[in-house]
């Protein structure tokens, strides 16, 4: 039988992926592994998180044995994209934030990407304004502490709205802006907060459907899902469970990272 969808991120960010990857492959086992024990990665020198991502991710696809493994982190995805494919022997499928399909939104020519402070200012990010975006305005914002009240949201916890509207103030300054890139996939896990602190329309974009589409290309529908999908953790505790198992994952087990 063929090994499950691996999907890997620093924290449960990577669960806002979850609902598309069941819709377009039903029929595909999942195994969430997250590097609790380390978030976030998103202010983390990147020497040390590239090493510390070829770590976790080796030892998790050895542990899974899965067919393929995504890579559902922006910031992990932006650094150690090229590192872990050269490493891993099984397909690897990367989350970058939603450039491209932003542009071809935008009817103003003006997008904003919200996202961590690595992945903001990272060349590959540059790489993809200049390639996809050059006719539009792009704003970078960067909110860090958006991370903190997704894994809250996920946990069952009540989230600090004011917080949150803080953190999106930046963003409000235009009223041309049309297009908000959420470029960390825990972002998308706070969606109503954000859409809702808009004082305009704005249309929000993900990484999730594309990222689904692409595992489809690479592995199909293959794998037998079962009752409750596996997780990985290299710090478990009862919270995490508690938050993954609203997802329809097992109690996480631990990961050993040597």
């Amino acid at each position: 039988m063929p090994g499950p969808i691996l999907i890997f991120d620093s924290g449960v960010g990577g669960l806002s992926v979850v609902a598309e990857l069941r819709r377009q492959l039903p029929g595909a086992a999942l195994t969430y592994v997250c590097d609790n024990a380390m978030l976030p990665y998103g202010t983390r020198p990147d020497a040390w998180l590239v090493a510390r991502i070829l770590a976790v991710c080796e030892a998790a696809v050895t542990a899974s044995g899965c067919a393929v493994l995504i890579v559902a982190c922006n910031t992990a995805s932006t650094l150690a994209l090229d590192a872990l494919r050269a490493r891993l022997s099984v397909p690897v499928v990367g989350t970058v934030p939603a450039i491209k399909p932003a542009a071809r939104l935008s009817r103003n020519r003006h997008v904003a990407l919200l996202a961590t402070s690595a992945t903001v200012v990272r060349p590959y990010t540059e790489r993809l304004i200049r390639d996809f975006a050059s006719d539009c305005r792009v704003e970078r914002v960067a909110a860090d502490g958006l991370v903190v009240q997704a894994e809250r949201r996920v946990a069952g916890e009540t989230v600090d709205e004011s917080a949150i509207r803080a953190a999106l103030a930046p963003l409000w300054r235009s009223p041309t802006l049309d297009t908000l890139v959420l470029g960390c996939t825990h972002f998308p896990l706070l969606h109503r907060e954000i859409a809702e602190s808009a004082p305009w329309p704005v249309t929000l974009v993900d990484s999730s459907s594309a990222i689904a589409r692409r595992t489809g290309q690479v592995v199909g529908d293959t794998a037998q899902r079962h009752a409750e999908d596996a997780s990985l953790a290299t710090a478990p505790d009862a919270r995490l469970a508690r938050g993954l198992a609203r997802f329809g994952f097992a109690e996480p087990r631990l990961l050993p990272v040597g």
